[in-house]
């Protein structure tokens, strides 16, 4: 019988908060909601200057627009996704459908991947660009500095969150293989299959009489 998969009891239980806070993954989870704040939102307050040249607005990374807008929608989604994880998590051990376990783990490591290249392409981006930047005069430089560096360790937060989704994966994997084993091909068990035995009992004969008796005739009165 199937006890565990995905690394948590099947039978469920009580939300244990202070095990859920110590889990790797919860860490990782809040370091990257955490980065993602600090570059949608240093983007967002003080990403877009005013130059002396240009009537409007202009995005820090050498006026680059599109510099701005990939790091913002990159780190807001980042943002709902780690809030959802994260619900998902305290959730999971209380979920007794391997089914929908395997489907959630699944999402999370694709998610996790996807992300981890997208903020090494955002930071790439970001650091291209303010390399490139060249009036720095009236732009925030620390803040500047500080959504490339976040973008940079976001990659390594949801690396690790990648890396700690296909442990589960795989761990899940190998619970549904060890229960569902066939028992009579497993040499590794300590109970050897049951032989198979016939329906008559042994020692049993047939009865003598039975091969001789003759079946039953019609009723025939006596002759008197």
């Amino acid at each position: 019988m199937q006890s565990s998969a995905y690394g948590a009891s099947l039978a469920g239980g009580a939300f244990d908060l202070e095990s859920f806070l110590k889990q790797p993954q919860t860490i990782l989870r809040c370091l990257s909601w955490i980065f993602a704040i600090v570059v949608f939102a240093t983007i967002t307050g003080e990403g877009y200057v005013n130059s002396a040249t240009k009537p409007d607005a202009m995005c820090m990374f050498n006026d680059n627009d599109h510099a701005c807008s990939f790091g913002v929608g990159i780190g807001v989604l980042a943002f709902l996704a780690c809030v959802a994880f994260l619900i998902l998590d305290a959730y999971f051990p209380q979920i007794s459908n391997a089914k929908e376990r395997k489907y959630i783990v699944i999402g999370d490591l694709v998610f996790s991947a996807s992300w981890t290249f997208l903020w090494f392409v955002c930071f790439c981006f970001l650091a291209n660009q303010w390399s490139k930047t060249t009036d720095a005069n009236l732009i925030p430089s620390d803040a500047a500095r500080a959504v490339v560096a976040f973008s940079f360790f976001s990659i390594i937060t949801w690396g690790l969150l990648s890396w700690f989704a296909y442990g589960r994966y795989r761990q899940g994997v190998t619970d549904l293989d060890q229960d569902y084993r066939d028992p009579a091909g497993d040499h590794t068990s300590p109970y050897p299959p049951a032989p198979y035995t016939s329906s008559v009992p042994a020692g049993y004969q047939q009865s003598p009489f039975s091969s001789g008796q003759e079946q039953p005739t019609e009723y025939q009165p006596p002759a008197y």
